[in-house]
């Protein structure tokens, strides 16, 4: 179910599409139901779900190079998820697994809508994973890092 405002000849409307088959959809505008039919046919829309970046097993030369001298605390990818607040495309990662951020250090920098927005961190810690890279595309909600 979707809602949207229109404001049309400088009058407001409130459209929520209820259900849409084939060639019709039953729209809700302003609390009275009607039934319209589509010049094209279209499919049901649907949720889009959140996307997260493929997550590539280390190799050996890379599990030598950053192995830490002394175990650390948190597991790799445990801890608090910081969460992308709308959909976008990744333009900078500031962070790598290891570092140590204070709340509201920024951890990635989102592009969304022609706007840079820093994804900021909300709890102190240890990164222990990052999720995302330059380039790729999120969905709202999508885990970017987590924070141990």
């Amino acid at each position: 179910m979707s809602k949207y405002q229109y404001k049309v000849d400088g009058i407001d409307y409130e459209v929520e599409i209820e259900d849409i088959q084939d060639d019709k959809a039953k729209v809700t505008v302003n609390g009275k139901s009607f039934e319209v039919q589509l010049s094209h046919p279209v499919k049901a829309p649907s949720r889009p779900k959140p996307v997260q970046a493929p997550v590539s097993a280390p190799t050996a030369s890379r599990k030598e190079e950053k192995a830490p001298a002394i175990k650390p605390k948190a597991a790799a990818g445990s801890g608090a998820k910081i969460l992308a607040p709308l959909p976008g495309t990744i333009i900078d990662v500031k962070v790598n697994v290891g570092d140590t951020v204070k709340t509201g250090d920024t951890v990635v920098v989102l592009e969304a809508m022609k706007m840079q927005n820093n994804i900021e961190a909300d709890c102190d810690g240890k990164i222990t994973s990052v999720l995302v890279t330059r380039g790729d595309t999120v969905m709202e909600g999508a885990a970017l890092v987590t924070i141990g």
